[in-house]
């Protein structure tokens, strides 16, 4: 067994996929000629994201819709750059929600929070022991 990668549905799987591109500076792996799917280059774990209606697909009582929850989902996605607060000034520069603003942990890792348009909850931080 091996984690493949991460979908989050969205409203809008393009402009997902441009916030990261421009707030973060991944590269788009592909969008599907229906606009409901597309992947972004992360590594070895993809970040994907898909249309809500292809949720409601695989999810027949719905599913929570992170750009309309008041509060982020309890879930997060862990972006690691060196440069925390640099990165957290460029994503709120493109529209990302500040949570909580680049902190130094007590176990010595820069930590800051935002919440992006999509809704999705994004965490950057220094790789641990950085």
């Amino acid at each position: 067994m091996k984690f493949g990668y991460t979908i989050v549905y969205v409203s809008d799987v393009a402009a997902s996929l441009a916030f990261f591109e421009q707030a973060f500076g991944l590269q788009r792996r592909f969008l599907h000629e229906s606009g409901t799917y597309g992947e972004l280059e992360t590594g070895a774990t993809a970040l994907a994201f898909a249309a809500h209606a292809l949720g409601d697909l695989n999810f027949p009582g719905g599913h929570v819709h992170a750009d309309q929850s008041a509060q982020p989902l309890g879930f997060e996605i862990a972006l690691v750059t060196d440069g925390v607060a640099a990165a957290h000034r460029v994503a709120v520069g493109c529209g990302a929600t500040e949570l909580a603003a680049p902190t130094l942990k007590p176990w010595g890792q820069t930590v800051s929070y935002l919440r992006c348009p999509n809704g999705v909850l994004v965490e950057l931080c220094t790789p641990m022991g950085g």
